[in-house]
């Protein structure tokens, strides 16, 4: 098998899943606080990399900028994944 024959791991760590996690929590919270829908504005700037979706109140617009969208997602995708697989299954 070639090496083009294997899966590649994008990104690797506990480290990078949380710093995801908590800058995700807190631009969240900085998102609520002021008013807005904050998966919208999230989901804004994730599929168009415009912090501008991001408010700056509590510095979340500077914190949204730390990780790379790519990063954010796979935090948001593992986390739904995970509780995919720890809901209880309809039978």
């Amino acid at each position: 098998m070639g090496s083009s024959d294997e899966t590649r791991r994008l990104w690797g760590g506990q480290e990078a899943e949380n710093q995801a996690d908590a800058i995700l929590r807190e631009v969240y919270s900085a998102l609520k606080d002021k008013g807005y829908n904050p998966i919208s504005q999230l989901v804004g700037y994730l599929l168009s990399g415009d912090p501008a979706y991001i408010t700056s109140h509590l510095g979340a617009r500077n914190l949204v900028r730390r990780v790379d969208r790519d990063e954010l997602l796979e935090e948001l995708l593992r986390q739904y994944v995970d509780r995919l697989e720890t809901a209880p299954k309809d039978v």
